[in-house]
C-alpha cells in the first residue's frame, strides 16, 4: 500500500513525500477503527479555504463581499470536492471496512470530499502552505476560471424569489433517510405556499435541500 500511495501522491499531488503515514492516514475511513482521516480533514479544510478564498480577493479585486462569497461557497462545497477527488483518482486509493467497501462508501460524495480535504492536509504538514496551495490551484484551476458572474446558491436564490413576491420563506422537510451511516440517502421537500414544492436526493441533508431548492426553480422558469 506505501508504495502505491507513495506512488499517488507524487503524480497526483505533484510532491515527494517525506512522511508516508500521514498520506496513508488521510486515506483512511472511520469504518476500519479508531484511527482516521477526520482529523486531517478538520486541517486541510481550513487550508483549502484559506488558499481558495486567497484566489478569489486577488482575482476579483473590485468585487464585495457577497459575491466572493458566492464564488467561495461554490468553489469547496462538498460537491466540488468530490468532483475533484474523483478527478485524480482518489476512490480507488480510499481504504474502507468490510461492510463500508459493499457499501460502495468509496463513491459517496461526502466520504470522497472528505478525504481529498484530508489530503490537503496531509500535503500542508508534510509539505508546508507552497505545496498545498500549488496542488489546491492546479486542481481547483478549471473551477475558478469557468466561474463567470458570481453564483447565486439555489437555496438563496429560492429565499430571494420568495422574498420578491410576498411570500412566506421556504420550509424544507426531511421526508426520509436511508442506507448505512458512513453512506447516507436524504431525500427532501421544499414548499412555499402559493410557488410550489420539489422533492430531490442527497447524501447530506444539505445537499438534498440544496438539490430540493434547485428543481423548483427550475419548475418555475
Amino acid at each position: 500500500m506505501s508504495a502505491a500511495v507513495a506512488a499517488f501522491v507524487r503524480d497526483k499531488l505533484g510532491h515527494e513525500p517525506k512522511d508516508i503515514a500521514l498520506f496513508e492516514l488521510a486515506l483512511m475511513h472511520s469504518s476500519l477503527g479508531d484511527q482516521s482521516y477526520e482529523r486531517l480533514e478538520f486541517l486541510g479544510d481550513r487550508v483549502l479555504g484559506l488558499v481558495i478564498a486567497n484566489a478569489l480577493y486577488a482575482r476579483y479585486p473590485k468585487e464585495p463581499e457577497g459575491n466572493l462569497s458566492k464564488r467561495y461557497n461554490g468553489l469547496v462545497d462538498r460537491a466540488t470536492c468530490a468532483e475533484n477527488g474523483r478527478e485524480i483518482g482518489l476512490p480507488a486509493l480510499i481504504r474502507l471496512g468490510k461492510q463500508a467497501r459493499e457499501d460502495g462508501a468509496n463513491q459517496s460524495e461526502n466520504v470522497v470530499g472528505d478525504v481529498i480535504e484530508a489530503l490537503i492536509g496531509a500535503l500542508y504538514l508534510d509539505g508546508g502552505m507552497e505545496a498545498a496551495e500549488r496542488f489546491i490551484l492546479e486542481l481547483w484551476g478549471p473551477d475558478l476560471s469557468s466561474q463567470g458572474r458570481a453564483p447565486q446558491h439555489p437555496k438563496s436564490a429560492l429565499q430571494e424569489l420568495a422574498a420578491a413576491r410576498n411570500l412566506k420563506a421556504p420550509v424544507y422537510e426531511v421526508v426520509s433517510r436511508t442506507g448505512a451511516h458512513h453512506a447516507p440517502q436524504f431525500t427532501v421537500r421544499v414548499s412555499v405556499p402559493r410557488l410550489g414544492d420539489a422533492t430531490a436526493d442527497g447524501t447530506s441533508k444539505q445537499e438534498a435541500e440544496t438539490a430540493a431548492a434547485e428543481a423548483l426553480l427550475s419548475q418555475l422558469k
